[in-house]
């Protein structure tokens, strides 16, 4: 049983290693992201009007968004697999 556990607490581990590897690449997109809008000029900038602007403003506050949330279902994801092996090593205890 013991191995058992062993092996899907690796699994968890590559798997969350997987998720922890996307999210690092969402977060250089979105870093990226803010990076440009910082160098966009306070002045006068030229984006095909305010519509431009706005669109411009609301694509980066998406990206942002989605990076935030993938952070909040690995957390959540990481959380219910360590309550599993706990449940199942509780239950393992009492036998």
């Amino acid at each position: 049983m013991q191995s058992k556990i062993t092996k899907v607490l690796q699994h968890m581990a590559h798997t969350h290693e997987q998720m922890a590897r996307i999210l690092d690449a969402e977060r250089h997109v979105a870093v990226r992201m803010s990076q440009i809008v910082h160098d966009l000029p306070d002045a006068e900038p030229d984006f095909d009007g305010i519509s431009g602007m706005i669109e411009s403003s609301t694509q980066v506050n998406k990206n942002i968004i989605a990076y935030l949330n993938a952070l909040a279902d690995l957390e959540e994801a990481m959380a219910d697999g360590v309550g599993r092996v706990i449940k199942e090593l509780n239950g393992q205890e009492e036998e």
